[in-house]
C-alpha cells in the first residue's frame, strides 16, 4: 500500500470516528427483540427493577447510535429514542398478531413460541416493524441497517419505508423482496420467492410510487413477481406460484399459470384468470 492510500483511509476514519457500525445496530435490534419476546431473549431478569434497567440501557444505546450517525443532533436523537420506546406497546401488539397469523397459517407450526424462536418470517417482520417506526420518525441509516441485517440472516428483503398492515404472514420466506413504496394490507400471506418490485429502476423515479399495492386478505404463492406502482391486487385474491404481473386485478381474483404440453420437447404456459 502506498502512503497516499493509507492517508486517504485515515482521513475517512477521522471524518467519522464513532460512526454506528452495522454490528452495533444489529446487536441493539437483537437485544430489543429479546426484551419484547422472552422466547427470543438470551438474558434473564431477577426482578422488575433489573428489567427496567435493561430497557433504560437499550434506550441509552439507541441514543448513542443515533448521535454517532451523520445528520442527528442530540435533540433529534433524544426525540427519536423517546418516540420509539413509547411506540413499543403498539409494535409488540402488531408482532403478536403476526405471530398468530404465522402460527395459524402454517400447519407445521406447533406453538407460537416456535414461531418466535425459529421462523425467519417473524425475525424479518420484527426487524421491519422496528425499522419502519424509526424510519417514520426520521432516523437516518439505522432503519436500513436493521432490515439489511434481517435480510442477511433470513433472505427476506423488506425496505423499512414499505407500508405493511396487521396479521402479516410470511411462510418459509427465503427470497422475498418487498420494495420501498409497496403497500400491503391486513391478513396478507406471502410465500418464498415473491417479489413486490418496480417496473423501472431509473433514479429519476425515486420519489414516485414504484411498487405494487396488495389489498387485504391476499395470498401470494411462491415465486410470484408483481411489479409497478400502479399495480393493485384486489382484496381476497389468490396469486399463484411463478405468476408475473404488471397490471392490476380486481378483488376476489385467482391468477395462476397452467402449463400445456405440446410435444415431448417443448411446453407452453398460459396465464389463467378466474374471477
Amino acid at each position: 500500500m502506498t502512503e497516499d492510500f493509507i492517508k486517504k483511509l485515515y482521513r475517512s476514519h477521522k471524518a467519522c470516528p464513532t460512526c454506528a457500525s452495522p454490528a452495533e445496530v444489529a446487536e441493539f435490534y437483537i437485544q430489543l427483540l429479546g426484551a419484547l419476546f422472552p422466547d427470543f431473549s438470551s438474558e434473564s431478569f431477577t426482578d422488575l427493577a433489573s428489567f427496567e434497567a435493561h430497557l433504560q440501557l437499550l434506550q441509552k444505546k439507541l441514543k448513542e447510535l443515533l448521535l454517532n450517525t451523520p445528520s442527528h443532533n442530540r435533540a433529534k436523537a433524544e426525540e427519536i429514542t423517546s418516540h420509539l420506546f413509547d411506540s413499543l406497546p403498539k409494535i409488540h401488539g402488531q408482532l403478536e398478531q403476526d405471530v398468530i397469523a404465522m402460527y395459524a397459517g402454517d400447519p407445521a407450526a406447533k406453538s407460537a413460541s416456535e414461531v418466535v424462536k425459529t421462523y425467519p418470517g417473524f425475525y424479518a417482520i420484527a426487524a421491519y416493524r422496528i425499522a419502519n417506526t424509526l424510519h417514520n420518525l426520521g432516523a437516518i441509516e439505522i432503519p436500513r441497517i436493521i432490515t439489511e441485517h434481517a435480510h442477511n440472516k433470513t433472505g427476506i428483503d423488506i425496505h423499512p419505508a414499505a407500508k405493511i398492515g396487521d396479521h402479516f404472514c410470511i411462510d418459509h420466506g427465503t427470497g422475498i423482496v418487498i420494495g420501498e413504496t409497496a403497500v400491503i394490507g391486513n391478513h396478507v400471506k406471502i410465500y418464498q420467492g415473491v417479489t413486490l418490485g418496480a417496473l423501472s429502476v431509473d433514479k429519476s423515479d425515486a420519489e414516485k410510487k414504484r411498487h405494487p399495492t396488495i389489498e387485504d386478505k391476499v395470498v401470494i404463492y411462491a415465486g410470484a413477481t408483481i411489479l409497478g406502482g400502479e399495480t393493485t391486487i384486489g382484496h381476497d385474491s389468490i396469486i399463484g406460484g411463478n405468476v408475473w404481473l404488471t397490471r392490476s386485478v380486481p378483488p376476489h381474483s385467482k391468477i395462476y399459470y397452467q402449463a400445456k404440453m405440446h410435444t415431448e420437447e417443448d411446453t407452453e404456459s398460459d396465464l389463467i384468470f378466474i374471477k
